[in-house]
């Protein structure tokens, strides 16, 4: 099955979205560790793109999953892939890291490193 169309969801809804502590929504950080070094989401889980058919079992498909890269376009394949395997809650931030800081969103530094 052929997938045209993914979710995206602009920085400031996703802002309103985290503002309203909304326990259904779970952030993935698909960049790979040394660019989340620069600041991550608060509150985003770290899963490297390549790490994510191996840990999507730790995703609870009942929630809102929004994915996040640096641009936008590496955590668009995640959206895809996730929605091949079955995931139907899945959002792409457009603009990915770039737009949420033009918007002046807040980044923080990633709370759990690995080696």
């Amino acid at each position: 099955m052929m997938f045209t169309t993914i979710n995206e969801i602009e920085a400031p809804q996703l802002a309103e979205l985290m503002s309203n502590r909304n326990d259904d929504l779970v952030i993935i950080d698909v960049r790979e560790i040394g660019e989340m070094a620069h600041g991550i989401i608060p509150g985003a889980i770290a899963m490297p793109l390549a790490t994510v058919p191996v840990r999507m079992n730790e995703l609870d498909g009942s929630k809102k999953i929004i994915l996040v890269c640096r641009s936008g376009a590496r955590s668009a394949n995640a959206c895809y892939f996730l929605a091949q395997q079955g995931f139907d809650n899945t959002y792409n931030l457009r603009g990915g890291m770039m737009a949420w800081r033009q918007h002046g969103f807040d980044a923080t530094l990633p709370s759990v490193a690995y080696a």
